[in-house]
């Protein structure tokens, strides 16, 4: 079904000029529908077992490994497997930033403009629970979404801040082997999903948004190690703030030199450099990907964290998890006002960049005793629990549960609920019933 489009004339002059012969498909294209797609969690499930948990099919994009179009309507977040953390609905050519970023298990990665965590969770995936994942958001507004989602996908070893783009990599100057930055941008190739986009778009924003981007790219490569890579994306056409933005950085900063990006999406930039740059045409709304790589030294001088709580003090939330799994306990423990977090074996200083949250909650304090959180259960598949209750997707039972209403269960104590044998909450369980324990902000409306 044609989707009829009101774009600015002069965006579409300056498109025409970009692409010549081509900017007929792009204007045909841009009248279709826009491209929807999910990623695969892999933290939480293979692909099998969210094919098996989805009512459409999937398509490899090409963008990313696990990255597929998906032919659904809205409402996609009340599917049990999106509660569970199967997946992040993403367009397709989003997941190509961090393809070209490519974080490997035990690094440490920065993803400077996170929200509301797309790049994140992606990363996650790729680090496999090891090393660590530094998800910043310089907008406190956006930064729930950002926190959620990380939950929701299963994310032990991630720090979630709140903090200027400079301050945090002053402070964290030279630390991560991997930063990414997906630039807030004058968001041309989102015109098809966000029409108010387009409505707001002025070439005014552009180059602002362009004197921006250059800021915060100069913030970031102070936090990049020596050898290490730095990325940029954004999800714009202009010149402006993809190709000139590039330029502009490499005349400032000697120390990094572009690299090629060793995968088979998009075209090269229009500079004929090293970036690539993705139309509709080539499968995805529209990215533009910078990949760079930091040739002097960058030496960290910064202190390890020191808020671990101690073997005796960590006692209780140590019994706690024995309670409820049966697989060796993953890290160590701190403690914020009444909150124990299993946060990651290996932390920075934390104090002065704004920091969300570290890790995972296991459980709040009240009334004297532990009570464990919703989380920790995500971070966990079902054959992790003691106990757990296992429905497929079209269960009735399954559906109340999301519903936030309790369900029959004849096991005693804290119990998973798992769809396909994923997690997506728990409940405490005594005659016969399970008392909800979902948090009611993520439930299902009736």
């Amino acid at each position: 079904m044609a989707v009829d489009m009101n774009l600015p004339e002069v965006f579409l002059t300056r498109m025409q000029a970009l692409l010549g012969a081509e900017y007929q498909a792009f204007w045909e294209g841009y009248r279709e529908p826009a491209f929807r797609g999910v990623r695969l969690n892999p933290l939480k499930c293979g692909e099998d077992v969210l094919r098996a948990s989805l009512p459409f099919p999937l398509l490899p994009s090409g963008f990313a490994p696990g990255a597929f179009y998906g032919d659904y309507q809205e409402g996609v977040g009340r599917l049990p497997a999106h509660h569970a953390g199967m997946f992040y609905s993403q367009e397709p050519s989003a997941s190509s930033a961090v393809t070209a970023l490519d974080p490997r298990p035990g690094e440490r990665v920065l993803d400077l403009c996170a929200a509301p965590g797309g790049k994140s969770t992606q990363i996650a995936g790729l680090l496999m629970g090891k090393g660590l994942l530094w998800s910043n958001e310089t907008v406190r507004s956006r930064t729930g979404a950002l926190l959620s989602n990380l939950e929701r996908l299963g994310v032990l070893n991630a720090v979630v801040s709140c903090c200027h783009p400079q301050r945090l990599c002053q402070g964290l100057r030279g630390y991560f082997h991997r930063v990414l930055v997906d630039a807030p941008c004058s968001g041309e190739g989102m015109f098809r999903r966000n029409p108010q986009a387009a409505a707001e778009w002025s070439q005014q924003g552009v180059e602002a948004c362009a004197v921006r981007q250059l800021a915060i790219l100069d913030s970031a490569a102070l936090a990049v190690a020596g050898d290490g890579v730095l990325v940029y994306s954004t999800c714009t056409f202009s010149p402006e703030e993809n190709e000139g933005v590039v330029k502009k950085f490499l005349l400032a900063h000697p120390e990094f030199v572009p690299e090629p990006i060793e995968a088979g999406f998009g075209r090269p930039d229009l500079r004929g450099g090293l970036a690539r740059r993705i139309y509709p045409m080539d499968g995805g709304e529209g990215h533009f990907v910078a990949r760079f790589r930091r040739v002097d030294e960058n030496l960290c001088r910064i202190g390890s964290f020191s808020g671990y709580l101690g073997e005796k003090q960590a006692l209780a939330g140590r019994e706690l998890w024995e309670e409820l799994f049966q697989v060796p306990y993953p890290g160590r423990l701190a403690q914020v006002k009444d909150t124990l977090l299993l946060v990651p074996e290996e932390l920075p200083v934390l104090s002065g960049l704004g920091v969300l949250r570290a890790g995972v909650e296991l459980a709040c304090l009240r009334k004297g005793r532990l009570e464990p959180a919703h989380g920790v259960f995500m971070s966990r598949a079902g054959a992790d629990c003691r106990g757990a209750l296992n429905f497929s997707p079209e269960s009735p039972e399954l559906a109340a549960f999301l519903r936030g209403e309790e369900i029959d269960c004849s096991r005693k104590g804290y119990t998973a609920v798992c769809v396909n044998g994923v997690t997506v909450g728990f409940g405490k369980a005594s005659g016969g019933r399970l008392k909800n324990r979902y948090p009611k902000g993520l439930r299902n409306r009736s």
